[in-house]
């Protein structure tokens, strides 16, 4: 072991004689003088003693706490302990002269079979060190050492490095370091000396956040089929029509005894909500039309030359029973006259917008009120779609923080996709009771009925009439310009008409041409209906 000690001290010699003769940092004309004892101790703690002289006053040492480690690493230095100064996150304030302490912890390496350690003894400084000294300490005999000085880059050995006649102690040395640049001191020890470690942190990229792997795979996976499969459970318990027995099912005969008669006595503006469980514009333009034929209004078309926009003229009816309408067509019925006794439907555009929410409000209500849905589609869809949207957000964020802080990224995509799930899935939730659904299957029956082209045993002076009644239904259907030439190949008495009870065209106008007004109507009526003050100023 002495021959071993020796051999070290005679190591140390020549090392102190080689390194002052490589090239060093640049002079500085004058700075602080800066002596500083390390000592390792178990646990790869890290104990600095630094002494500053040779300046008075206030100054500041930027500490390096994080490094370059590999492709995908950085390695971190944690500064703790401080003592004699302030520590403001990475920036050391103290008032020359000084004596600060401080323990650094990440700062040992295995490698080689012996353990590193490797710290920036001097360095941030913002001011120039005109010498510095570095006395090293550690749990076991020195095997080796080196250092380095100037940028942090730099691979220029210091003015001198030596170790004692024992091999206990490293001391380095530097002069001229300017302000900012450093003194790095490496020291080996034996392998498990103090057991130190260096502390790793990955570096922030998509390819880790988001890292495919057996764990992030399965688990995604197996969130999926459990969120996905609890959103089917909801939709088979909560999101499905209740079934009808079997005689509730099929087509029904809208004609009793010669007379029209809807399936249940139903009006079309809730036909078309019952249906597509949505009360839409066209539900409403239906019931336009069902009043006009019910004899609450009069529709009369206007006069146009070439270039002119078709317009209609909606005439009350001074004695209809308007007491009689349910609560959506008599708030249709007022919303449409508001205070007068006829109204272009051009003058409904732009302005009409703001009451049809009222309508479509009131036919939610009486679809419920009909015992056909135990709660309001509408309400109901943005129940689900709603929850959807906050459990896409909280997947957002959930997502966001495991891939900031994991690899486990992938996971909260999982919460994301369900979200993604319910939002569409909840449009689906509204579901019709079992009376609702037998009104369903008889409305299907009549929309067959419509569409089949069986007049039936109709007397032909009810025919027209008659044939009136079903039309605000194929509105409905979309069958609008099949049943208006149906109406217009009927009259009472076999010749040619030129106008119906409830609808008046203009001059030279008859019959013929009834299918293709009844089609521009019902288009225009729904645009003028739905239409914004904004878009018309457009």
């Amino acid at each position: 072991m002495t021959g071993f000690r020796h051999t070290l001290a005679a190591l140390g010699a020549i090392t102190l004689a080689v390194v002052p003769a490589t090239a060093t940092p640049a002079m500085a004309a004058a700075g602080i003088t800066d002596e500083v004892t390390m000592t390792l101790g178990k646990g790869g703690t890290l104990h600095v003693v630094e002494k500053i002289s040779g300046a008075e006053g206030p100054l500041k040492r930027t500490f390096l706490t994080r490094t370059r480690y590999d492709d995908t690493s950085d390695r971190l230095y944690e500064i703790s302990n401080v003592k004699g100064g302030k520590l403001t996150g990475d920036v050391l304030t103290v008032t020359a002269p000084a004596t600060v302490e401080y323990d650094v912890k990440g700062a040992v390496t295995a490698t080689g079979g012996m353990e590193e350690l490797r710290w920036f003894a001097v360095n941030g400084w913002d001011t120039a060190v005109a010498k510095a000294t570095v006395k090293v300490n550690g749990p076991g005999q020195v095997q080796s050492l080196s250092c380095f000085a100037g940028e942090l880059t730099s691979a220029i050995g210091c003015t001198s490095a030596s170790m004692d006649h024992v091999a206990t102690q490293a001391d380095f040395e530097q002069t001229g370091l300017a302000p900012g640049q450093a003194l790095t001191v490496v020291v080996g020890f034996p392998q498990g000396a103090s057991g130190g470690q260096p502390i790793i942190d990955k570096r922030f990229s998509l390819a880790n956040a988001f890292a495919l792997s057996p764990v992030t795979g399965g688990a995604l996976a197996a969130l999926l089929v459990l969120l996905l499969g609890g959103l089917a459970a909801l939709y088979w318990t909560r999101g499905r029509d209740a079934r009808i027995a079997d005689h509730e099912k099929g087509a029904v005969d809208p004609m009793r005894d010669g007379h029209f008669s809807p399936p249940d006595g139903v009006r079309p503006g809730q036909i078309g909500t019952l249906v597509d469980e949505q009360a839409d514009v066209v539900d409403v333009t239906a019931t336009i039309v069902d009043l006009a034929v019910r004899g609450y209004l009069r529709i009369d078309e206007q006069e146009r030359q070439t270039y002119d926009a078709p317009d209609w003229m909606l005439v009350k009816q001074p004695h209809a029973p308007v007491t009689a309408l349910l609560p959506y067509e008599r708030t249709l019925y007022d919303a449409i006259f508001d205070g007068r006794d006829a109204v272009l439907l051009s003058q409904l555009s732009g302005s009409f917008v703001a009451h049809l929410g009222k309508v479509r409000d009131a036919l939610y209500t009486d679809v419920v009120r009909q015992g056909w849905f135990a709660r309001r589609p509408d309400a109901e869809r943005t129940r689900w779609t709603t929850i959807g949207v906050v459990a896409m957000v909280v997947g957002i964020v959930a997502t966001a923080a495991l891939a900031w802080f994991t690899t486990y990224g992938l996971i909260g995509l999982a919460l994301i996709i369900a979200g993604g799930a319910l939002s569409v899935g909840g449009q689906y939730m509204p579901a019709k009771t079992a009376k609702g659904s037998a009104a369903l299957a008889h409305t299907l029956g009549f929309r067959e009925f419509l569409f089949s082209g069986d007049l039936g045993d109709v007397p032909e002076k009810q025919r027209v009439e008659l044939f009136s009644r079903y039309l605000p239904y194929a509105v409905i259907f979309d069958g609008v310009e099949h049943w208006s030439r149906v109406v217009a190949s009927v009259t009472g008495n076999g010749s040619p008409s030129d106008n119906l009870y409830w609808y008046h065209g203009p001059a030279e106008w008859d019959l013929s041409k009834f299918a293709g007004s009844m089609r521009t109507f019902t288009t225009t009526t729904s645009g003028a209906i739905s239409a914004t003050r904004q878009f018309r100023t457009l």
